[in-house]
């Protein structure tokens, strides 16, 4: 289906037929036209110029930035103007917030004087705080109103607000009392004062918040919006579910991405430079390499018992990739139990317990398994000779305890790390994993020496 829309805006677009293609771009859902855009992006201003304005803002506000950059250069300056001034203000400042300083100054330079000191207060808020997601439209009433005069108010008002969902209850100061639902208001008799329908139960977000936190606040209260005051509880406006679905998938790709070893990419992978994206992975790659030179170090520190017992240098790689793999998979784990605030920092002791069971639960089972496969090996070949016990119940005790060590790693760093103000995410996978290759050779050799010291070493 998309693939016959794609052909047929295409020879329109050829035949310069723009009469028939602002109709078929009209009779066209918003995210249909997105994915011409993506389809055909050397038509994307054209689209938008063809478009009525207000069908071409809410195709703009669901682009991604790169595609809104390009458009911005090149679409004509009275379609700029309109697009700019009617685009909703929590939009607006996120686009202001993402174009350089000298491209921001020329677009504010188009906003009626209102709009400009609205657009600049908004960016004055630092740049992952709820205050740059919000928009201050919205419809706030007093307690002494009727319904009858509220229900007035919202006509008269409510087409410039974000969402009338959820009408604001304020009094004389601008302080924030309550939100009631729009269905209260329709549902109450024409002569009940508002503040009879007030529990002064309302949910609010601080304007200095962090927008992590406000996803958090969103996902627990079921809310399609959520009112933002300051420190004296001033209502300055209200923050809606569709930008924090952005803000949370943002955070979510950012976290896979760091996650995996590499630092956030700034644009889509496929509209990253080729320079850019080496350069966010290359830190990394250098500082994991770094790590592992340790292992080196660490087997050197043991070249003499290894000479000794060349047979223990067989299972290195099968240690330190349990180790590895199990620190990585408690890592994995928590990270994302964080971001779904199902566990804090304070809550630490807990998971530690949990990891401590889990961990040596895990290494047994391997531990086991490790045993069994030399001594299954020792039934048909002597390649571990008289003392294979030996051996075995070196492999398989050294599996809990690398095993162990790696989920106690993997679950602890993340929370240090936002204990001391980081990114729980930088504990990526394959950064834990480095850390416990390497602490996982000097636990192994630690058990063999225990356990052949005087046998085989």
């Amino acid at each position: 289906m998309e693939e016959v829309i794609v052909e047929e805006v295409v020879e329109l677009v050829e035949q310069n037929n723009d009469a028939q293609l602002k109709v078929y771009l009209d009779n066209l859902n918003i995210s249909n036209v997105e994915h011409l855009i993506d389809e055909l992006p050397q038509y994307a201003v054209k689209f938008l110029d063809t478009l009525s304005i207000n069908r071409a803002v809410n195709v703009f506000r669901i682009l991604d930035f790169p595609t809104q950059e390009r458009i911005i250069k090149k679409l004509s300056g009275p379609k700029l103007a309109e697009l700019i001034n009617l685009l909703p203000p929590d939009d607006r400042t996120s686009l202001f917030s993402e174009l350089k300083g000298d491209a921001v100054a020329k677009l504010i330079q188009l906003l009626p004087a209102k709009d400009r000191i609205e657009a600049l207060s908004l960016l004055g808020y630092e740049e992952d705080s709820v205050g740059r997601l919000m928009t201050p439209d919205y419809v706030a009433v007093k307690t002494d109103w009727t319904i009858a005069r509220v229900l007035e108010h919202i006509r008269r008002h409510g087409k410039d607000s974000e969402t009338i969902d959820v009408i604001y209850v304020i009094d004389k100061n601008g302080v924030l009392l309550d939100d009631i639902r729009i269905r209260e208001i329709l549902l109450a008799h024409p002569d009940t004062l508002i503040g009879d329908l007030a529990d002064n139960r309302s949910i609010a977000l601080k304007v200095s918040d962090p927008q992590e936190e406000a996803i958090n606040v969103f996902r627990m209260n079921n809310r399609v919006a959520l009112p933002v005051v300051d420190e004296h509880d001033i209502l300055l406006g209200i923050v809606t579910v569709d930008d924090i679905l952005w803000i949370a998938n943002q955070e979510y790709t950012e976290d896979m991405q760091k996650i995996g070893g590499t630092s956030a990419l700034d644009e889509p992978y496929l509209d990253m430079p080729l320079f850019g994206l080496v350069k966010k992975r290359v830190g990394w790659l250098v500082i994991l390499f770094l790590g592992e030179m340790l292992t080196a170090t660490a087997m050197a520190h043991f070249e003499a018992d290894i000479a000794k017992a060349v047979i223990l240098a067989m299972f290195v790689p099968l240690i330190i990739s349990s180790g590895g793999n199990s620190g990585s998979q408690a890592s994995t784990l928590i990270i994302q139990a964080m971001a779904l605030g199902e566990i804090t920092v304070g809550d630490w002791w807990r998971v530690m317990r949990r990891e401590i069971l889990s961990g040596l639960m895990l290494g047994i089972v391997l531990g086991v398994i490790g045993f069994s496969r030399i001594f299954v090996w020792t039934l048909f070949s002597d390649m571990y000779g008289p003392h294979w016990l030996l051996i075995a119940a070196t492999v398989g005790v050294a599996l809990v305890g690398v095993v162990l060590w790696g989920s106690l790693a993997g679950s602890m760093l993340p929370l240090l790390l936002k204990k001391l103000g980081a990114d729980p995410a930088t504990s990526s996978a394959p950064f834990v994993a480095t850390l416990v290759d390497v602490t996982g050779l000097i636990i192994y050799f630690s058990v063999a020496v225990m356990f052949l010291e005087g046998v085989l070493l």
